[in-house]
């Protein structure tokens, strides 16, 4: 298949094409600066990449994109590229959620020391919070175990197994939250990239989860951006044992 793929979910920007030639799968990659970045470099970088694979947005079965959960203006520049580009190409869409991409890169990467079957992703979802989710690999496709979260790091350790015992624990996450986040589970660093997301697509799209440009949707787990002034103050006040003063009475 020929697909477009590209995730702007986290602070990495990733981009990849997919093509056949003589019977062997081509794939062209790019990865650069995320964040505020993204929203400029993504369409000349994936532009370009489709000028060296000699590629055509028209010739393309299918724009992958990360759909998240993620950064959210990461996930809104990624969903608005992938309909801006799909809609005047009249290609489908692929929306992937960038945990199941993290399994996924987590599995291809460590194939070669016995792979990981099963695995709990993780993002950093600031604010103190983890997204996450985990999947089982049946040998053809991933299987989610339980619904996709967002919450405290601590959280994860209540559930099955208990120990860790045959799970990896992937994702981007251990930096930040350390000994908080599953503490003694195999570990693994690992982004949603674009070649992920290719891995995943050709599953996906028989599957029927290909979509028309404009009915493609970011995935938003948790929908607050930000805490506010008055939920920063309180934890400040809780940690310090101070009381937490009233909050001021609303303007006349």
């Amino acid at each position: 298949m020929k697909l477009l793929a590209f995730d702007t979910s986290t602070e990495h920007l990733s981009i990849a094409v997919s093509w056949l030639l003589d019977g062997r799968v081509q794939v062209r990659t790019h990865d650069g600066p995320g964040g505020a970045m993204a929203s400029s470099t993504l369409i000349p970088a994936a532009l370009a990449l489709l000028a060296q694979a000699g590629l055509t947005l028209r010739e393309l079965d299918a724009i992958v994109f990360g759909a998240g959960p993620g950064s959210f203006t990461g996930l809104r520049t990624a969903c608005a590229v992938a309909q801006g580009l799909g809609y005047g190409a009249g290609v489908p869409l692929l929306p992937v959620d960038t945990l199941l991409a993290v399994a996924e890169e987590a599995r291809h990467a460590l194939a070669p020391a016995g792979g990981a079957f099963q695995v709990v992703a993780v993002l950093d979802a600031r604010m103190d919070e983890v997204y996450a989710a985990r999947y089982v690999w049946d040998g053809a496709l991933w299987r989610p175990s339980g619904d996709g979260t967002v919450g405290k790091p601590e959280a994860l350790s209540g559930g099955e197994p208990v120990d860790g015992a045959g799970w990896v624990v992937a994702g981007n996450a251990f930096e930040a939250y350390g000994e908080r986040l599953l503490s003694g589970w195999r570990r693994f660093p690992a982004l949603p990239t674009a070649t992920a997301l290719l891995r995943l697509a050709p599953a996906l799209l028989a599957a029927g989860q290909g979509v028309a440009a404009q009915h493609a949707l970011p995935r938003y787990i948790r929908d607050k951006v930000a805490k506010t002034t008055e939920e920063r103050a309180s934890e400040k006040a809780a940690a310090l044992g101070t009381p937490i003063p009233p909050a001021p009475p609303p303007c006349a």
